[in-house]
């Protein structure tokens, strides 16, 4: 284990596991609360990305703890990318430059030449990053759908089909995907079982949530993943992707409508997605009606 120093008098680190889910949630909950004014982490979000075949939550995780309260944790999750969190009553004592310590020794230990993170803009987590010496990598913005508005129903080409995805889709639709991201990321592509630990994998789980569209051959060409957060409340696309031959057809725009009206259908009143300045899709979403709530800053620092 890599430890966690220069701790403040009293506290322990120690792995996560799975049972900690809902305590790293509340913790990240509580931040954004106090910097966004609102909640976008959900613990299913955490549990199925920690249920990743390749991940090993023991040395790729830590949480700093004050007997059994968990006051901040960290995570290295992938190439060059992490995560932490603080509990805002927590601020201010070192425990944040300290997991950002520990998060390069883990990266450094599995081989990363590089290590970062997102942090909302303006937010102490971005003064921290900047004090310590990380530089800005690409911006990221979550963006919203008010509930009074909605994206009309797309057409689709001639002999193309939209429909929920069913068990002969999902390896289909994990290459359309992942070859699209890595189109813009620099990482290899990521283990089918993986992929599938975020979409079957998540603990709310239904057929609907995977949305595809095929072409007149009868492939997957188009895929988008969408999920309502814990409460039911919001549905969030968490993946839209169309394969490069297949674009300037309109079918993001029909995935889009398609997993917004699922999303409602199925109770949720707000509808949201993130993208970030490496896929240059930030003016389709604003162009369909949607909004910016809240803009993230990656940062990252050599090693």
């Amino acid at each position: 284990m890599i430890g966690v120093d220069a701790l403040p008098e009293g506290l322990q680190a120690r792995p996560l596991t799975l049972t900690d889910s809902a305590a790293v949630a509340a913790v990240m909950t509580a931040a954004e609360i106090a910097i966004l004014g609102r909640a976008l982490i959900d613990e299913s979000y955490i549990v199925a990305d920690w249920s990743r075949p390749s991940f090993d939550i023991t040395s790729s995780t830590v949480g700093v703890f004050d007997g059994d309260d968990l006051l901040g944790y960290a995570e290295v999750n992938g190439t060059a990318r992490g995560d932490a969190a603080v509990h805002p009553d927590h601020l201010g004592r070192g425990i944040g430059s300290a997991l950002a310590r520990w998060m390069q020794a883990a990266a450094r230990a599995q081989g990363q030449t590089e290590v970062g993170m997102p942090v909302p803009q303006g937010s102490p987590g971005e003064r921290l990053l900047l004090d310590l010496g990380y530089h800005r990598r690409w911006t990221s913005w979550v963006l919203t759908l008010p509930g009074d508005r909605e994206i009309a129903a797309q057409p689709l080409p001639d002999g193309y089909a939209l429909r929920s995805a069913g068990e002969d889709d999902l390896e289909p639709a994990y290459h359309v995907v992942e070859d699209a991201f890595l189109e813009w990321s620099v990482r290899d592509k990521q283990p089918y079982a993986d992929w599938l630990a975020g979409i079957t994998g998540h603990p709310a789980y239904e057929p609907w949530n995977l949305q595809v569209v095929a072409d007149p051959s009868g492939a997957v060409v188009a895929a988008a993943h969408v999920t309502l957060d814990d409460d039911g409340v919001a549905g969030f696309v968490d993946k839209i992707a169309v394969r490069a031959d297949q674009r300037g057809k309109g079918l993001a725009r029909v995935l889009l409508a398609a997993a917004f009206a699922e999303t409602r259908a199925h109770g949720a009143s707000r509808s949201e997605l993130s993208t970030d300045s490496r896929t240059g899709a930030l003016d389709l979403y604003l162009g369909v009606g949607m909004e910016i709530d809240s803009t993230w800053v990656n940062y990252g620092i050599a090693l």
